[in-house]
């Protein structure tokens, strides 16, 4: 049955401004209001340079007609709307469609004789019908750019309907498009109504996407499953399970997803009409599990996504542990890059037979976050050690065995600070020579430490130095961790491996950024029986600014080169005293970041990237498990169309990466071939892949972190991995290879030191595989200059370029965020053998890590992505002056080259 209803715009008294970028390019503003009749008011304020101003009505359940009229009129000062003029023209249909444009739609006009469902409207009066709506912004539009002035405020109000497959209650809108000369064009809603299912208008209720309206129906089950359904499984509305033992956490009744036979079962709801995109999506979900005697599961919020032509996406939301104890609250955001055909939120996740149980489910228009303010620290007191008692001056004082094993003090240990502490902390005294010898120790955690709570600072970073040494009679290597347990958790505050007798640096870092109860630092890890040796354990705040300030001398060096311009043509008294500017518009070094075929989608991602970025890496579109998910169906259309948007841009691209040895990443199909069939497999993956994409990537990292997997050479022997290389090297030898691994400059991580990951590169280099350059992934937390800083030093040795790779930090608050990027892009920027900065990613919910993000979801810069800009227009050279008697200008610029092979 087809209803067709009505309802005159009446929204919310709402105050909208444009966004604040429009506003600063055109130095104007344009607010709605309500006037005391309740009508919506629009007002043009300064002095905006308008291309085109468009009227048009849309409403977001784009498979339903709508139908009305519509009028805008000019108020003056103190007068009344009713006897201004209306500047739409043919607002009554009258002449037909005249002046009215349908909006990639189609639109005809009726009489309200016609016997059409019942649209309300005087005898003898037209109306007009949209269909055919595949989009929810399309509906009639008019051009009212010559009608409207500046300082004049006007309001609007129509008459609409909608009939069809309406989800009620449903939004009507009345919207403006202004488009600029010489800016982006711009959207502002100027009048809203809602109809719902009695045909009444509810004034009250936000549209789609806006302030608390959740978007899933039915979400408390108060009207049984209506609008759920399974995904692969049964679904079932429950008051009580497990003899009463299970209930509501809120209101009567929950629904479970049983009778599952897959992981991906679970329960579901369509979404498509409700969600817009480009908005930022929260979503909560009340949970638990029952059944298949599991106790704890991991449980997922997921989004299926069928676009346009076809395509199926899923976009993970959110994850944890449920239990089969106590419900749990499952929260996650999610954001849309283009208008899909189809979208499905569903939960899934635990083992088949788990029944999964929802108590509620909501899908809000993401909260905007106010930014956290920049931390103020009083008395920072940097490079002041805060552990007691470091040089054993008093004996054990300040110090206790953590666990059973005795402390003594002992002497024969270095005198001097560790190399990382001196840079950071200069000339200092000597060291006493005396160190804690920890015995008796009957478990790995066992050894020295000290209870620092009071004497921590929040968001401030912290560096930690120390020199370590083990007994004899140990099996093997030996870890040796400096770490924190703050309240119930650990904290990795640097570690070393040992394998000899000698004295080593331990050096890291950390940052506490919640209020702990306690604090404790301690030295563990050595296995049980191992004696354990300390000494000069420093832990102090690092004076971030002082180091910046070496570092932009560090890079005037590096990278500035002394440049003179040499004028002729009417001998040098001509041009003496001539007043030069210089202005360098662009700087070649690569500054580039990850995306993703999603991405594409949404034009201000690509605009922002296109503007801030020369270099691209591919997130998982160039990945074995990506192009050949199962053997023989392979998928190149994706960074085919990656690489078309980096051609057309001028922006080069890193190949991430042809092959990846940690086992978790590999598919299913590879790890169930032979041998044979399995070298079969990696040689056919490379000779497609690098044959398909001949010259067109620059880079490749060819089998990506080694240091921390083995499954290739695992199945197929050591000499594969030099293998990988010569034959990439064979067929596109125009490219780049490169080792890529993770936590290699931040101390945190023995089996990624700079020393193993050296000896790693020696040793393909001694097979003949024909590295390029040297991959830093730079997933780093805390960053500490001088560690990061002798990890490169280190490297830097072996003549290759340096990359970081996938640099991201994190951190909610958004100025500390800023440091940790600074620091990073400072330090790399001002090493002679860092040759390109790649950042994991930028933009809010499409990376890798949260808090991590430089622009949030909707496309706002925050402090992080500030730091970044600025920093980018410093390494811009600047330079005014005058020519000289010799005819001559000269300056200090910033220069960089590619390498040979680059």
């Amino acid at each position: 049955m087809r209803r067709f209803l009505t309802c005159c715009f009446n929204s919310l008294a709402t105050k909208t401004n444009l966004k604040q970028e429009y506003q600063q390019e055109s130095s104007a503003s344009m607010e709605t209001q309500k006037d005391n009749k309740g009508n919506d008011h629009f007002e043009l304020n300064g002095y905006i340079l308008l291309g085109r101003i468009s009227l048009f009505i849309e409403m977001p359940f784009w498979r339903c007609p709508f139908t009305g009229k519509s009028t805008v009129s000019q108020n003056m000062i103190g007068s009344s709307s009713s006897n201004a003029p209306n500047i739409i023209l043919n607002h009554d249909f009258s002449r037909g469609l005249y002046s009215w444009h349908p909006n990639c739609c189609d639109g005809f006009v009726l009489s309200a004789d016609s016997g059409h469902s019942g649209f309300s409207t005087k005898p003898g009066g037209n109306y007009a019908v949209v269909s055919n709506r595949k989009e929810c912004w399309q509906g009639l539009e008019q051009d009212i750019t010559s009608r409207i002035s500046p300082c004049s405020t006007y309001s609007i109000s129509a008459s609409v309907g909608v009939s069809g497959l309406v989800h009620y209650p449903t939004d009507v809108l009345a919207t403006l498009k202004l488009e600029y000369q010489n800016s982006a064009t711009s959207y502002l809603r100027i009048g809203k109504t809602s109809v719902s299912k009695e045909g009444e208008c509810n004034n009250a209720r936000p549209c789609a996407g806006d302030g608390d309206e959740n978007i899933i129906l039915n979400p408390k089950f108060e009207d049984g499953l209506n609008n759920w359904s399974g995904r692969g499984c049964k679904i079932v509305l429950h008051d009580s399970m497990a003899d009463g033992k299970i209930v509501p956490l809120s209101g009567k009744v929950f629904a479970s997803a049983t009778e599952r036979t897959q992981s991906w079962n679970g329960i579901q709801q369509e979404i498509t009409e409700r969600v817009q995109r480009k908005l930022a999506y929260e979503v909560t979900a009340v949970v638990r599990i029952f059944g298949n005697k599991v106790t704890s599961a991991d449980i997922r919020a997921t989004l299926w996504v069928q676009t346009p032509n076809l395509r199926e996406q899923y976009i993970g939301i959110a994850n944890l542990q449920a239990t089969d104890t106590d419900w749990v609250q499952l929260q996650g955001k999610f954001l849309l890059n283009s208008s899909p055909k189809k979208v499905v939120i569903y939960i899934e996740g635990p083992p088949a037979g788990t029944d999964i149980l929802v108590n509620s489910f909501t899908v809000k228009h993401a909260e905007k976050i106010p930014p956290s303010p920049p931390p103020v620290i009083e008395n920072p007191a940097f490079g002041v050690n805060i552990i007691q008692n470091s040089n054993l001056t008093d004996g054990t004082n300040g110090w206790f065995p953590l666990g059973n094993c005795s402390l003594n003090v002992a002497t024969g240990s270095p005198h001097i600070l560790p190399p990382t502490a001196r840079d950071s902390l200069g000339p200092h005294e000597p060291l006493s020579g005396c160190y804690i010898l920890v015995t008796k120790r009957t478990q790995t955690w066992m050894g020295p430490a000290q209870m620092i709570t009071d004497k921590i600072k929040l968001l401030l970073t912290y560096q930690v130095s120390a020199w370590a040494k083990i007994g004899s009679g140990t099996n093997g290597p030996q870890n040796v961790n400096v770490a924190l347990g703050v309240d119930n958790q650990w904290v990795n505050g640097g570690q070393v491996e040992i394998n000899d007798d000698r004295w080593h640096e331990i050096s890291g870092s950390f940052r506490i950024e919640k209020q702990p109860s306690k604090v404790m630092v301690y030295v563990q890890g050595p296995a049980a029986g191992v004696d354990l040796m300390l000494a000069g354990l420093q832990i102090f705040p690092v004076d971030r600014k002082s180091r910046f300030k070496h570092l932009r001398r560090q890079t005037d060096k590096i990278r500035k080169r002394d440049v003179t311009l040499k004028f002729s043509g009417g001998g040098s008294s001509s041009v003496l005293g001539t007043f030069i500017k210089v202005k360098q518009m662009q700087n070649s070094f690569p500054f580039g970041s990850c995306m993703s075929r999603t991405n594409l989608d949404n034009e201000d991602f690509v605009n922002f990237f296109v503007k801030n970025f020369n270099w691209a890496v591919f997130g998982n579109e160039l990945k074995w498990y990506w192009t050949e998910p199962q053997q023989g169906n392979f998928n190149y259309s994706d960074a085919d169309e990656m690489l078309d948007m980096c051609k057309k841009n001028n922006i080069e691209a890193r190949g991430h990466c042809i092959f990846w040895e940690v086992d978790g990443t590999v598919q299913q199909w590879i790890k169930a071939l032979n041998k044979d069939d399995m070298m079969a497999a990696v040689q056919n993956h490379l000779t497609g892949l690098l044959t398909r994409y001949k010259g067109k990537f620059r880079h490749y990292d060819v089998n990506n972190e080694m240091l921390h997997g083995s499954f290739y050479q695992d199945h197929l022997g050591k000499d594969i991995r030099a293998n990988m290389f010569k034959t990439a090297n064979q067929l596109d030898p125009s490219a780049m290879l490169f080792v890529n691994d993770y936590h290699v400059e931040d101390g945190c991580d023995t089996r990624s030191s700079p020393e193993k990951y050296i000896e790693q590169i020696l040793d393909l280099q001694e097979q003949g595989a024909p590295v390029g350059g040297i991959g830093i992934q730079g997933h780093i937390d805390s960053p500490v200059g001088p560690v990061v800083s002798s990890a490169l030093d280190k490297l830097g040795i072996l003549g290759l370029p340096i990359w970081f790779t996938e640099l991201d930090v994190s951190s909610v608050n958004e100025y500390v965020r800023g440091d940790d990027l600074e620091v990073m892009l400072r330090e790399a920027y001002a090493h002679p053998a860092v040759d390109g900065i790649m950042l994991w990613g930028f933009w809010e919910l499409f990376m890798s890590r949260d808090n991590a993000h430089l622009v949030d979801a909707e496309g706002e810069l925050n402090e992080a992505g500030k730091r970044y800009l600025a920093l980018k227009k410093e390494w811009l050279t600047r330079a005014h002056g005058h020519v000289d008697e010799q005819g001559q200008f000269a300056f200090r610029g910033l220069s960089w080259k590619l390498r040979s092979g680059n």
